[in-house]
């Protein structure tokens, strides 16, 4: 199992890196949607995505809105990792394709049982 995380905080894909890793995944990571993007173009096919929302350069919600329009991503799993705490927000990433969402700060076993959620562990 593969896993691409996209965060801009070094700190947070360290610490959901080692979960992942944890659980048997092969983990990768981006600091913002853009290069989440060319890195889906040149690595490994990821079977789920955690991506933050505030970033530079791309958000995570327009990072969603780019991999769903895509059809070669077509099933990809993609849960939404962020400080937004606003029931708009979580709308917001869920319409635009977030199969889950998940609000910083978590815990571990938070993390692991929206894996769960959406079937990659």
């Amino acid at each position: 199992m593969r896993a691409l995380i996209v965060d801009d905080s070094r700190p947070i894909r360290r610490i959901e890196g080692e979960i992942l890793t944890e659980l048997g995944f092969e983990t990768y990571d981006a600091c913002h949607g853009k290069q989440a993007l060319e890195k889906l173009q040149n690595e490994p096919r990821p079977d789920v995505i955690l991506v933050d929302w505030n970033m530079p350069e791309m958000d995570g919600l327009e990072f969603i809105k780019a991999v769903r329009r895509d059809a070669r991503f077509s099933g990809m799993v993609i849960l939404m990792v962020t400080t937004e705490t606003e029931p708009e927000q979580m709308l917001r990433a869920l319409s635009a394709g977030a199969d889950e969402y998940l609000m910083k700060p978590f815990v571990k076993d938070g993390l692991i049982d929206k894996l769960k959620l959406v079937g990659v562990v």
